[in-house]
């Protein structure tokens, strides 16, 4: 899956917008939302702000040289993994909850509504979830009772705008 140049663009309007500092991406493939994430955030000297999940080290490594040449590969911390037992992980430090700014999750669309539950103790209060590619063809991607709305119409702290 790979993110679009209009999608990146907002992505880092987005992050700007909210103040994004500590970010987490589930799905990370050739790096170009991370590499908008990276450049969009604060350069504090802090290494590691973004925490960058995926099952495939080899697509992250394909476009690492354009991240290193950005100058901005200290900021991110790529896990090779699948994602939920990285945010269960992170989830077993209660210091974690609520200490991401923003989450972009593009990834295998099976285990969105495990992503979000996860995402909305990871996430701080008012801050920012993106999900891509959660329309085909027109109509809202859904799978059973995972289906996409389900996931993010059943919290009251939720705001959904669809672009």
């Amino acid at each position: 899956m790979a993110t679009t140049a209009d999608s990146g663009q907002l992505l880092a309007i987005l992050l700007k917008v909210a103040n994004g500092k500590k970010t987490i991406e589930i799905g990370v493939f050739t790096g170009y939302s991370l590499l908008l994430t990276a450049i969009s955030i604060p350069d504090d000297g802090k290494v590691g702000w973004i925490t960058a999940i995926d099952i495939d080290r080899h697509t992250h490594e394909m476009g690492l040289p354009v991240i290193k040449k950005a100058g901005v590969e200290h900021k991110i911390n790529f896990i090779e993994s699948q994602a939920l037992p990285v945010l269960d992980k992170l989830l077993q430090d209660p210091g974690n909850e609520g200490c991401f700014d923003f989450a972009y999750v593009d990834a295998d669309k099976v285990n969105s509504k495990n992503y979000h539950e996860r995402l909305m103790k990871l996430v701080k209060i008012d801050g920012v979830v993106v999900c891509d590619n959660v329309f085909r063809r027109g109509y809202l991607w859904k799978v059973g009772k995972n289906r996409w709305e389900n996931c993010v119409l059943a919290g009251p702290k939720i705001k959904v705008w669809s672009i």
